[in-house]
Parts: structure tokens; sequence; C-alpha cells
């Protein structure tokens, strides 16, 4: 029976206990336990059953939504990492549980977004099938000028004196490039040696010859016109830009960015937006890449700084009261003791008699009283220690200023009193009273400090300072209105340190030593009983502020090697910038091996050719060869072997690549034979391209342009050649692409001469 009623008591406990818990309890508390390891996931799955459970539960509504918040900036966050390491995918994912957690998240949306068309762009460069749109409004714009794609990069090697035009197209020509003049270009002869440089910087050196300025029209089209300013003003082509700063806070440092650029790069067109932090520029590419480079430069967080601020004050008081204070003050009071009462209607009234001379006659010893003070005995010591301690922190951006104020506001009256008005009436002149107008102004009592701070790049910090330590002593009436009396100490200065170094302002120090006696004069000076006779006071005052100051660096600027790298930025007229390939030397390609000659005459290996002999007009045969074809020469000799050309009709052209032992003989230069200017009458262009380390010469040799070919036999070019070490070697050509005026190939049968090098 016992157990039944324990049991009947101990169910009726938990079913109270149950009743009295509110719905969702556990589940919200698991939410806690999940946010404290940060499993913001977790929790929020547990608060959303929580709410679920008891959806009237104010509680848990804000525990719920705290955790969308959180779980979706932690989301964020990991995709931000995840986009910065490369991973889009993963970044895509991680954005996304972002706004499954809070869809109210607008910087979630916004990242996914960007992603997301990281993602289509990534996909877009890698799909090299892709199709482009067929409706030209879907096309997307142009962002920046065409740049030109020659056939070929190979380094040019050319010696030539002749008009501007012909420089250029023979240039174009090499490398497949088609060249338009503006019609006010002049005729201007100029003289070219060019010993193994790129297209480019052949191109820009004829232009500085000729003062003329290339513009690509499509990327093997060029325009060639007068280097003027009214002519780069019709033709140069404008991009236009916007440019987002992201760590300018204020609007007159965009000012200042804007002034800046415009001054530094002559910039006309440049709007400032300071609702985005943004510059819209429209200026020449060259410009614009100048303009980006100063911006990633100056575009840095500013740099920050944490002082930590300790002000110690401490205050000593002590008082020492030690004597007997003797009365100082004796009354004397001589009485006639003769009084008059009289009696009237109202009551009674006493009056003392006045004393005369005849008073002076019956005085006796009760006819004087005497007064005493009581004395007083002193013994006093009072020590009283006082501290007030003070540790804020200051977070300051460099160069502005931070103020800390710690105390209290105290009311000072500052105003003006308007006099009384008097007024003229029947029973004379009355007056009114003034009206008082009284303002009030609030200074700040306590501990106030201003600081502005200046990152060094050492890591060290300037500080211009200033600390006032004040406190409301004692009030004054001034004007009938109480006044406080305020005590300050301020201090001033500029000091410069180390990151982490501590520094000390002391002297705001006040002591005050006060000494007073009071007693019987004479008696009070006795060295021992002057105790009896005297109260001696001694009051020690000390007053002391302590004021620590340390700097923490919390951010620096980023300033990398590219920050600091400086960059070609043209002329003072012009300005434009360069790629570092457009300085350097041109490295030759890779020429892949020669092909495998017969010990007799070949046939030519231009494409297409049908592998028999060519045929010139009268059945001949079109051939070329060495003169002489034997060679015999002695180490450091150098001697001139003719490159002959038999039996072509119309020959225009012809790029032919030559093979030898580099370690016997060396190919020096090329010379011209007069065989393609038509007897000296036409100047020909010759391009060269020595590879003495794989023992190959490129050599190509071109008529003028609108000039028909050459027919018959003669010597084509000069070869200079030098004997290196005793030995023999076959110099031979490997490959040759003739051809006519239309461009047409002629087959050319080859053959090869022998060179001995003797001791």
């Amino acid at each position: 029976m016992r157990q039944n009623w324990g049991r009947l008591i101990l169910c009726v406990s938990f079913g109270l206990f149950a009743a009295g818990c509110p719905k969702g309890h556990g589940e919200y508390n698991q939410g806690d336990k999940a946010t404290n390891l940060q499993d913001y996931d977790a929790a929020l799955s547990y608060y959303q059953k929580a709410v679920k459970a008891d959806p009237h539960n104010a509680t848990y509504k804000i525990r719920l939504n705290q955790a969308r918040f959180e779980a979706g900036q932690f989301h964020v966050k990991r995709g931000l990492e995840l986009r910065k390491r490369g991973d889009l995918q993963g970044a895509a994912g991680e954005f996304q549980r972002a706004l499954g957690a809070d869809p109210s998240s607008s910087i979630a949306e916004q990242e996914l977004n960007k992603t997301a068309e990281m993602i289509a762009e990534k996909n877009h460069q890698t799909d090299a099938g892709s199709e482009p749109p067929t409706d030209h409004n879907q096309q997307p714009l142009a962002s920046m000028p065409p740049e030109i794609k020659p056939l070929t990069r190979q380094p040019i090697s050319l010696k030539m004196s002749n008009d501007a035009k012909i420089v250029f197209d023979t240039i174009g020509k090499f490398a497949g490039l088609t060249m338009v003049y503006d019609p006010d270009f002049p005729a201007r002869r100029i003289t070219v040696d060019f010993n193994m440089v790129t297209l480019e910087q052949a191109l820009e050196i004829v232009s500085l010859q000729s003062k003329a300025v290339i513009k690509p029209v499509t990327e093997n089209t060029l325009f060639v016109f007068p280097d003027q300013p009214q002519k780069r003003r019709d033709y140069e082509e404008e991009v236009v830009r916007t440019f987002y700063l992201s760590n300018v806070t204020q609007p007159q440092d965009l000012t200042e960015i804007m002034t800046g650029l415009r001054q530094l790069f002559d910039l006309k067109r440049i709007q400032q937006v300071n609702s985005q932090n943004a510059l819209i520029i429209r200026a020449t590419p060259d410009q614009l890449m100048l303009v980006q480079k100063m911006i990633d430069d100056i575009d840095k967080a500013k740099p920050e700084v944490i002082v930590q601020v300790e002000v110690l004050q401490v205050s000593t008081d002590r008082l020492r009261d030690i004597g007997i204070l003797p009365p100082q003050q004796y009354s004397v009071t001589i009485n006639n003791g003769n009084t008059t009462t009289s009696v009237t209607t109202g009551g009674s009234t006493t009056t003392s008699n006045p004393m005369t001379f005849e008073t002076f006659r019956h005085l006796n010893p009760n006819s004087f009283s005497v007064t005493s003070p009581s004395l007083t005995a002193n013994l006093l010591l009072t020590d009283s220690d006082t501290k007030i301690i003070q540790n804020p922190e200051i977070r300051s951006v460099d160069g502005q200023t931070a103020k800390l104020k710690i105390g209290q506001r105290i009311p000072v009256a500052t105003g003006s009193f308007q006099a009384g008005v008097g007024v003229g009436s029947a029973g004379g002149t009355g007056f009114v009273n003034p009206l008082v107008n009284t303002q009030f102004t609030y200074l700040d009592v306590g501990v106030n400090i201003d600081v502005t701070p200046r990152v060094h790049p050492n890591h060290e910090v300037s500080l211009k300072l200033r600390v006032e330590i004040s406190s409301h002593t004692s009030d004054a009436n001034i004007g009938g209105i109480t006044q406080p009396v305020i005590s300050s100490r301020t201090i001033e200065h500029d000091i410069r340190l180390k990151e982490g170094e501590v520094n000390i302002l002391g002297g705001l120090i006040e002591r005050t030593d006060s000494k007073s006696i009071n007693g019987w004069p004479g008696l009070a000076k006795l060295p021992i009983l002057g105790r009896l006779f005297s109260d001696n006071k001694v009051d020690h005052l000390e007053d002391e502020v302590l004021i620590v100051l340390t700097p923490r660096i919390v951010r620096m600027p980023d300033w990398t090697k590219a920050n600091l790298r400086p960059m070609l930025s043209g002329t003072e007229a012009i300005v434009q910038t360069k790629r570092e390939s457009e300085l350097r030397s041109p490295q030759p390609e890779p020429t892949p091996p020669a092909p495998v000659q017969p010990p007799a005459a070949s046939l030519s290996t231009v494409p297409g050719a049908a592998a028999q002999p060519a045929q010139a007009a009268g059945n001949a045969v079109a051939k070329i060869r060495f003169e002489p074809q034997t060679l015999t020469l002695k180490a450091g000799q150098v001697a001139t072997l003719g490159v002959v050309v038999e039996n072509v009709n119309d020959l225009f052209s012809i790029p032919l690549l030559l093979q030898y032992n580099p370690a016997v003989v060396s190919v020096e230069e090329v010379q011209h034979g007069g065989f393609l200017s038509g007897g000296g009458a036409q100047e020909i262009s010759i391009v060269s391209q020595p590879l003495k380390d794989k023992g190959q010469y490129i050599i190509s040799a071109t008529r003028p342009p609108s000039t028909p070919g050459v027919n018959g036999s003669g010597t084509l070019l000069g070869l200079v050649v030098k004997a290196l070490a005793p030995g023999s070697t076959s110099l031979s050509i490997v490959q040759v692409n003739a051809k006519d005026s239309q461009q047409k190939a002629i087959p050319l049968v080859t053959s090869e001469a022998t060179l001995q090098v003797q001791q």
C-alpha cells in the first residue's frame, strides 16, 4: 500500500514538473549547446523545432532569428574563403546554404550571383566550340580596341632605305598584316637597320622615324596616320570605365584621388560619384591602365591603432592635530546692580540704569563678572589614501582624431541679465522686477583624451596627444549664482613610439604641506610644556596623476611589390604604356628539324609542289645553287658564297632556310645579290634571322610591292661565311618557298655546297 502511494506521488510530481516547463524547452537547450559549439546549422534546426512546439514563445523566436543570421554569416564567410582559393562550385554551394538558412540575407544573394557569373565566364572560356549568339543585339560590347595577331612573330632583321610606306608594307607582308594609310600621310624616306627585333619593336622604330602613329583596325589590319594632335584626337580610340574604390570613407578622399589622377595623366573626362565611392573615366587604354595601377597602389585600407591608456590618480592626506587649546579670550563686565521696573497697561518693562562716575565710588568685588571660554584638548591623526584607476582603449584610423571622455558633464551658467523697467502711475512711480535670462553650458569634467595617430612603415606610431584631467573641487557664488570651481591639468605634446612601447606621462604632481600653531604667546613655544598651552596642526596633502600610453598596431597598409614597382608612362605629351616583352630582345622560336636530303639535287619542299623538277620557259629547270659549290678555308678565314638562281620566271619573293655545322663554320652576314632589284633599279628588302646555335639561317628576300617579278638567272644573295674549326660540312638549302608576283609558288631544285676548313 505504501509503495502504491509512493508511486502515485512520484507520478504526480513528474506531471506537475512537466506541466510547469514550457513546450520545446529541451530543443531550446539543445540549440543553446549547439550555438556554444558554433554548430549554427544544428542550432537553427533545434530552434525551429522549439518554435514549432511553442509558436507564441517570444524567447524562442528571438533565438531563432539570431540563429538564422549567424548561420547565414557563417556560410557566407566559408563561401568567400572557398572562392578565394578558386573553388567556385564549393563557394556557390556555401552561398546557397546561407540563403537557405537566412532568406533575407542580401549579401548571400549578391555573392551567389557573382559566383554564378564567374562560373559561367570560366565555362565560356574553356568551351572552345561554343557558338556566338546569332542576334547582334545580344553580343557583348567590345571592352578594348583590337590587338594585332600576326601570322608569325619571328624576329626581324632588315636593312632598308626607302619611303616609309614601303618599309611599313615590307614589315606588314613579313608578318601577314595589311597596312592602310591616312590620305594626309606624307612621303618620307627613312633608313632602317634591324637586327633581331620583334614585330612591335620594328613598327615602333619605323613610326618614330616617319613621325607616324599606328592604330589597329582589326586583328590583321593596321591604320597609319601622321603624329599630329588633331589626328590623334580624330583617330585614337577611347575607353570608358568605372573604378570602384573600396577603402574611401570620406568624399574629400575621393576628391583628392580624382584631382591627383587628373593632374598626373591629363584626364579631361573624369566624374566623381560620392554615393558609390566611384570614379568614371573616359580616356585612352594606356591612360586607363596607368589609372588602374595608381588606384591599386592608393586604394588601401588605412592603418589602425589601438592606444591603451592607463590613468592612475593617487591622493594622500595626512593630518595630525595634537595639543591643548587654552582659552584665548576673557570678558570682564562691571554691573551697578540697579534696575528699574515700570508697569504699563500692556505689561512690565525692565530697564538697567546706566553707570555714572558716581558708581565707581561704590565698586566692590560683587560689581565685576568675568566670562572665560572652555579650553579644548585635541588628539587627532588622519591618514587617507585614494586611488583612481582607469584603463580605457582607443582605436583610431591613421590620421583621424579619436576622443575619449570619462567623467561628468557639469553645467556652468552663462547668460545675460535684463535690467528692471520703471513704470509711471497716478500714485507715483512703480517698479517691475527684472527679468533674468540665464543660459547654461556643460563642461566635460573627468578624463578627456584626444589622440591623432600616424602609422609609419617601420611599425612606429606618432601620436598627437592631448590629455586633460579635471575635477569639481568647490563652488563659488558669482553674481548671485553658484558656479562650480573646476581644477584642470592638461598635457599636449607629440611623441613617436614603437609598436608596443610603453610611454609614461608624469609631472602632474601636486604636494601641499601646511603647519599651524594656535596657543598662548610665549608658552606655546616651550619645548615640551608648549603642548599644554597650544594646538599644533600638521597637514600633508599629495595628489599625483600618472598616465601610461601603449600603442598597438592592428592594421598595416597592404603594400606589395607590385605597388612599389614603377611603370613606364610614355612622354610628357603622350601618355602610353608598354609591355615588358616589347622592350626585350626576341627569343627565336624552335625550328623543326630539317628533313634529310638525298645526296643528289633534291626538289623544293614547297607545300603542294609536285615531286618533279619544275620547268621554266623553254623546258629549262628552275634551280637554286651555291657559287662556288666547293670551298676550302683556314680557321678564322672569311669568304663570300653566292646564292644563284637559274631559269626563273616572275620571281617576286624567296624565303629560304640554310643548314650547316655550327662547330665548323658560321654564316656571319647576308648581302644583296642584285638579281631581285632588277639591275639596281629597285630596292629590295631582306629579312634575316640567324640561329647560330642550331646551325641555321632564315632569309627572306622580297621585291617592293606593286612591282612585277624578275626573269632569268643571276646572283640572288651573298653569304659571308667564317671558318671556325678544322673539319668538313655541307651548306644546304633545306627549305625554300619562292613565289611569283601573283603569290603563286615557284618550284625550285636545290643543291648544296661543301666547305672544308683546314688547320
